[in-house]
């Protein structure tokens, strides 16, 4: 037991590091002059996620014996014992850094104080309650059969739909209402420091570590086994997407390794404790490949995904949970009957279509409620910057400081 906590506890701090990673990996792919407002989007939710999860997150997203939707009974942690607080501030973590990958889809020119008051709004409405279906299991002793998606047989061992697919999701409805980036596609746009970029992929590879082997919530063969898989995902992500540019354009570049890096480990989120290593493999390759075409898509269609969100974590998170149901092997971790097989070790279908099927509606879920948030926000606030903001610069408009002093 000492030794579960004490992996649990390493790994919460190690998922919590991962927000400071990605603000570095996004600022350095931002303009110089945005960068420290990139930063700062990502930072809050350090700031904002934790009351919320205090107050009533917790509460609502793993309490009470509703499918849908959580009580009450745990309102500012109310009545919970300390040695509880183990597993309910580990899942604090995953709760901050969710929205912060959103920040990278509406870079150069969302509203700070739009930005504040998003993030709430949206844990609310649309990570609360994907959360309680992906995340709340049966209890045999009170009777509860579980959430939603997860009592029907779908698989999420760390994440891919609740955060990736959700906060994708979410911030391609966000981008439709904020609208293009001025200048966008026509002016280049190119990051402005890819050193800080490849040191936050890192930063996030050396995190994710805790993100989806403390996911197995024990110091044990599944965390072990989730350890690998994590490490060879992004490896083969990294690879995959490499290829990829090579065969399209001609060449491999250190943005694209950095992206494939997070696109494999993305991939292999949701399966990360449910597969054996050659299933990791194929995940992280997939990934990597295809997320490298997706990022694409946002030429092709005009929605200005500003660091590519969409493309990565929203195509990223579908193509692991769905690849679960080709993979899924409960033989390799030693675990048969605890979840079903997928098409590759012959169990049928079924596990795939419930893939499918809590995938779809989590992000369809989270793209109408992101919507109709925005949408409500910008006919009140607002949530776009000024002509004049954003030519000067969001770091002097909105922070009063530069990134850097010349």
């Amino acid at each position: 037991m000492n030794g579960d906590n004490a992996w649990i506890l390493t790994s919460a701090a190690l998922v919590l590091f991962m927000v400071p990673g990605l603000a570095l990996f996004y600022g350095g792919m931002s303009r110089s002059k945005n960068m420290l407002n990139m930063l700062m989007m990502n930072m809050i939710c350090l700031g904002i996620v934790p009351l919320f999860w205090i107050v009533i997150g917790y509460s609502l997203s793993s309490t009470g014996t509703n499918q849908f939707i959580g009580s009450f009974d745990a309102f500012f942690l109310a009545d919970i014992a300390r040695d509880d607080y183990r597993d309910i501030f580990f899942a604090l973590t995953f709760a901050s850094i969710t929205p912060a990958l959103i920040s990278g889809a509406v870079a150069d020119r969302m509203k700070f104080s739009a930005w504040v008051v998003f993030v709430p709004v949206w844990m609310l409405l649309v990570f609360v309650p994907a959360w309680a279906w992906v995340f709340r299991f049966a209890d045999e002793e009170s009777g509860f059969e579980g959430g939603f998606l997860v009592s029907r047989g779908s698989l999420d061992f760390a994440g891919g739909t609740v955060v990736h697919v959700a906060a994708g999701a979410a911030s391609l409805a966000l981008v439709l209402v904020l609208g293009k980036r001025r200048g966008w596609p026509t002016e280049p746009m190119a990051p402005h420091n890819l050193t800080f970029t490849m040191l936050g992929a890192g930063i996030l590879w050396f995190g994710w570590f805790g993100f989806n082997a403390g996911s197995a919530f024990a110091a044990d063969g599944v965390a072990i086994q989730a350890f690998a898989n994590t490490f060879t995902a992004g490896a083969m992500g990294m690879l995959g997407w490499l290829l990829a540019e090579r065969i399209i354009d001609g060449h491999a570049t250190s943005l694209g390794a950095a992206s494939g890096i997070v696109a494999g480990l993305v991939g292999i989120t949701p399966g990360a404790g449910f597969m054996g290593i050659h299933g990791a493999m194929a995940v992280g390759l997939a990934a990597g490949a295809v997320c490298a075409l997706a990022v694409r898509l946002k030429f092709r269609f005009g929605y200005d995904d500003a660091l590519d969100v969409v493309g990565v974590h929203m195509v990223g998170g579908l193509i692991g949970g769905v690849l679960i149901g080709f993979f899924a092997s409960p033989s390799a971790l030693l675990a048969d009957g605890a979840f079903d097989g997928g098409l590759v070790e012959g169990d049928g279908a079924g596990l795939l279509l419930e893939q499918i099927f809590a995938n779809v509606v989590v992000g369809v879920f989270s793209f109408a409620m992101t919507y109709a948030i925005a949408y409500t926000l910008n006919a009140t606030m607002g949530i776009r910057s000024t002509v004049e903001e954003e030519l000067e610069g969001l770091d002097l408009s909105y922070h009063v400081e530069q990134a850097y002093n010349s």
